[in-house]
């Protein structure tokens, strides 16, 4: 048994807090308010688009939150922190439920969007950054995909909830929920570097065995002050701006199925075959990543994603059609959070990963400020999503080129001699 026991890492310790986290508060909080917009909307009376503004003011705080979290993660013990954020996170999620005017969710999006940054978004890369020198795409991609997985029983959950409970005591069950499973699961699994328990990162034994070249290199890079006047940077900014913007259609799956008939219970469903598809392609991903690298399998995903934004195109009345879609849109989707800070690392390597990351990814607030209450006006002017869909086909397709420039960038970089 004391065998067993050595051969378990505590890096995946650290993994399996991070799966339970993450993944409650993506597949409980986040993925699950887009069920919310149209019993919420009929109910107060509340326009489509004046709702979806909470999710731009979200992501305003998510910008601004970005650098200071980073800060604090490096200064503040990270068990303190992510308790703290967990509480602010599905708390305000709860007090929704609480809400009889719009203002509410203005009001609440801004302590949801403050604990989100450091638990849905800083944390997990950082934490398995220090953690993991192998396996690491694996371990990102089993992150993402646990915001899949716990989502694919709680989406359905939640859609039968709110037909059955109503959305103000959902809202609640899921805010309070989320908050009595997450926070003793961090306080027991999270720690923020190997050296806190003794230990190296894991795999960092065999690449020296093996790998010793690679080892020298582990913190290897471009600072911060080089990267973000890059042409590399700025195409990866563009990246995760399109495809959070991609991936933000998500919260408007429910409405866009309510709109052509079906029911929340079926929108319930079907945002569950989207978790379940978050859950093959992250692991999906997360393994191609470290198979064929990860320029090729980001590629390959853009260029997926034109698949199911085409069904629902084209054939969104047939229900059989319209659950594939959002499954293999889900898959696609998985990309963003798992591909993301391999991208990061490998156009700037480790040197300062935490900081440019940091800095990158306001490509997602960005998206969010714009895409998602944008959506939301183009379905109240129109009646319909069409427009919407049309939209993401083109920025699945410059998602390509944003990637193909983005090395380019990075290859002036290597030839001016910022890696070191």
């Amino acid at each position: 048994m004391s065998q067993f026991k050595k051969k378990i890492h505590y890096a995946w310790w650290v993994l399996l807090g991070l799966v339970v986290m993450v993944g409650a508060a993506k597949g409980g909080i986040m993925t699950t308010g887009g069920l919310f917009l149209t019993p919420v909307t009929e109910d107060l009376g509340i326009g489509m688009g004046s709702l979806t503004l909470y999710f731009s003011i979200s992501s305003i705080v998510t910008m601004i939150s970005l650098p200071i979290a980073g800060k604090m993660i490096a200064k503040y013990n990270i068990r303190t922190l992510l308790v703290a954020a967990v509480i602010l996170e599905a708390g305000s999620f709860a007090m929704f439920g609480f809400m009889n005017s719009v203002w509410g969710w203005y009001l609440f999006a801004i302590p949801m969007a403050m604990g989100s940054v450091l638990v849905t978004q800083l944390a997990g890369p950082v934490l398995i950054n220090n953690w993991f020198k192998k396996n690491k795409g694996l371990a990102i991609g089993i992150m993402v995909a646990a915001g899949g997985l716990i989502g694919a029983f709680l989406q359905p959950v939640a859609g039968n909830l709110i037909a059955s409970e109503g959305w103000r005591n959902t809202y609640i069950i899921l805010g309070v929920g989320v908050m009595a499973v997450v926070i003793p699961i961090v306080l027991i699994t999270i720690r923020m570097a190997p050296q806190q328990k003794g230990l190296l990162p894991y795999g960092m034994d065999e690449v020296k065995q093996n790998e010793v070249s690679k080892v020298q290199t582990t913190n290897s890079g471009v600072s911060v002050a080089i990267a973000k006047k890059s042409s590399a940077f700025y195409f990866l900014l563009l990246f995760f701006f399109f495809d959070t913007s991609i991936a933000a259609f998500n919260q408007h799956v429910a409405p866009f199925a309510m709109g052509l008939g079906y029911d929340i219970k079926f929108a319930g469903n079907a945002m569950g075959a989207w978790s379940v598809g978050v859950v093959i392609g992250a692991l999906f991903f997360g393994f191609l990543s470290d198979k064929v690298g990860v320029k090729n399998t980001a590629i390959s995903a853009m260029l997926l994603g034109l698949v199911p934004v085409g069904i629902l195109i084209i054939v969104p009345e047939n229900p059989v059609m319209f659950t594939i879609a959002t499954g293999l849109y889900g898959f696609v989707v998985a990309s963003l959070g798992t591909l993301g800070p391999l991208l990061t690392t490998a156009l700037f390597g480790n040197r300062e990963f935490s900081q440019i990351y940091g800095l990158a990814i306001t490509g997602l607030a960005v998206a969010g400020i714009v895409a998602l209450p944008a959506y939301g006006f183009i379905f109240e002017l129109t009646g319909s999503y069409s427009y919407v869909l049309y939209s993401i086909f083109i920025m699945l397709i410059l998602n390509v080129g944003a990637l193909i420039f983005a090395f380019k960038g990075k290859k002036k970089l290597e030839k001016a001699g910022y890696w070191n």
